[in-house]
């Protein structure tokens, strides 16, 4: 008698690819995907003013910053060196002495806090259309920490502790006593130096 061959059993792999498809969508729709933020920037709010109605600030109240297509740092007309930025922009913002060629200062009101002056400069950030990438955010980094470093100081000061340690209403308040200030302008080509 011939014995019959036995079939190889096999899986019924037909419904594999449904699973793997499933499985895969489950996986997209439910995990999370990192994403850059950008720089947080507060935007002026909008105003009635027409195109040509310009807002005043006093001189003394401007500390401008220019990079150029180089990469080179200007502060207030003369080249600067980006180790040097965030004392300058403390200096400016806080005006420790009231110097008269730094910014003035307003007596403001503010709850948890009480009665405190307020600068009243900003900072004028321009960058030229060739600045590279890398040193725009060595400056916008040098700015963002010599205010959090006035809004730590502060912190300390009024409330024994870092600000990050402080309450939601604490930081909110020394927000408001530290306003961050800093004005980027439409990129404009920065011509300083003889650079043609």
């Amino acid at each position: 008698m011939a014995r019959k061959k036995r079939g190889v059993p096999a899986l019924n792999s037909s419904s594999m690819a449904d699973i793997s498809f499933l499985l895969l969508t489950f996986f997209l729709l439910t995990s999370s995907i990192n994403t850059d933020k950008g720089i947080p920037r507060r935007l002026p709010p909008m105003t009635e003013h027409k195109a040509e109605d310009k807002i005043k600030i006093h001189e003394r109240n401007i500390f401008t910053i220019l990079v150029d297509r180089t990469d080179r740092l200007f502060f207030d007309g003369a080249v600067g060196d980006i180790a040097l930025l965030k004392d300058r922009a403390k200096e400016f913002l806080s005006n420790p002495q009231n110097l008269p060629n730094l910014p003035e200062k307003k007596r403001v009101t503010i709850p948890l806090i009480g009665d405190i002056d307020i600068s009243q400069g900003v900072i004028s950030l321009q960058n030229d259309r060739g600045t590279s990438y890398d040193i725009y955010v060595k400056v916008q980094n040098e700015l963002e920490a010599a205010i959090k470093e006035l809004r730590d100081d502060l912190a300390k000061n009024k409330f024994s502790r870092s600000y990050v340690d402080c309450s939601p209403e604490q930081q909110q308040a020394i927000d408001k006593a530290v306003p961050s200030t800093i004005s980027e302008a439409d990129p404009v080509k920065v011509n300083l130096g003889g650079d043609k």
